[in-house]
């Protein structure tokens, strides 16, 4: 696709400035450095749906920060890092609401003023192209920290390294760097017919693309031809690769293809999906207004629904 890289954190020619992670000491010391600021993967923003708060890194918030200290790059405006809050516990006397489906919660931290931290999924489609790459990148690299704290070969505590993009093993050397999920996301057409389905869970009425992780030992067509069949026994034959987005939920990289059903009977697996429907253009073009009855779709924002809205304009190429 031409404009492929206009799906939402599909980049902004962020300067990643590899060869500086070395110096993070000194450029946290530079005046002009500001930081993004997390907290259980939410991001600070300035209000509800607005740009994000940049701090320096010598705010009062950095109190309640965690030992991780991320350096992301250099913007427009001198370099930037990402922390997240690990030493604080906000009022969460709406915790019943805490990590649905979308997260509608706000928190605030006394230090930040009117700031919120919002569900980064919620506020996606808002942001500017910078602040995406600088948001999906901070939440999935903070969020892999997080969760791989002890050493994969010993069980030892490791320690974050390379201003945040390696983790260090003291009691046996060795290192552990992020890792990226490839994950397939099929835009399955038969004619003028797509392949939706919805999972368990999932809002009343919401349809979206089939996906799936690729296997070890397996290429990007024979992971979508295997997931379609395995959720909904479709056959598929030609496939071609469409657009990726960078979706840190918490690590993926969506790979988004196009592929040809040879088959249209569904046999669906209930394990995987609760629903698969062929939908045809005209009332997928009515759930893109929002008008169709019964059909929600997909989140904007997510590849799903720029494959789908591509589709329907006859812009896939």
């Amino acid at each position: 696709m031409k404009h492929a890289e206009t799906v939402t954190f599909g980049g902004s020619g962020l300067n990643r400035a590899a060869h500086l992670r070395s110096k993070a000491e000194g450029l946290a010391a530079q005046s002009d450095t500001r930081a993004l600021v997390f907290w259980r993967g939410k991001v600070l923003t300035t209000h509800e749906g607005g740009p994000l708060m940049r701090v320096p890194l010598d705010h009062p918030v950095m109190a309640d920060a965690g030992d991780v200290r991320l350096f992301l790059g250099l913007d427009d405006d001198g370099p930037v890092f990402a922390l997240s809050l690990d030493r604080w516990t906000p009022d969460l006397s709406d915790a019943e609401d805490l990590n649905t489906f979308l997260d509608p919660t706000l928190q605030q931290h006394p230090a930040t003023g009117d700031a919120v931290f919002a569900e980064l999924r919620a506020i996606m489609t808002t942001l500017t192209a910078r602040d995406a790459e600088l948001a999906a990148t901070a939440r999935a690299v903070l969020g892999w920290h997080q969760s791989h704290r002890f050493c994969s070969a010993c069980g030892a505590e490791s320690q974050a390294a390379d201003a945040g993009w390696r983790r260090s093993c003291a009691a046996c050397g060795t290192s552990h760097f992020p890792r990226t999920d490839p994950v397939v996301i099929m835009l399955i057409t038969d004619g003028d017919n797509v392949l939706v389905g919805r999972s368990p869970g999932w809002p009343e009425g919401m349809y979206s693309l089939l996906a799936g992780f690729v296997e070890p030992g397996e290429t990007i067509e024979a992971a979508v031809r295997r997931e379609v069949f395995e959720e909904a026994g479709i056959k598929v034959g030609e496939v071609r690769y469409l657009a990726s987005q960078p979706w840190a939920f918490p690590s993926s990289l969506m790979i988004g293809c196009a592929g040809q059903a040879t088959t249209t009977k569904i046999t669906l697996d209930p394990e995987e999906l609760e629903d698969a429907i062929w939908v045809t253009r005209g009332d997928m073009m009515l759930a893109s207004k929002g008008e169709h009855p019964t059909i929600k779709p997909a989140r904007k924002g997510a590849i799903a629904h720029f494959l789908l809205e591509n589709w329907l304009a006859n812009t896939l190429d």
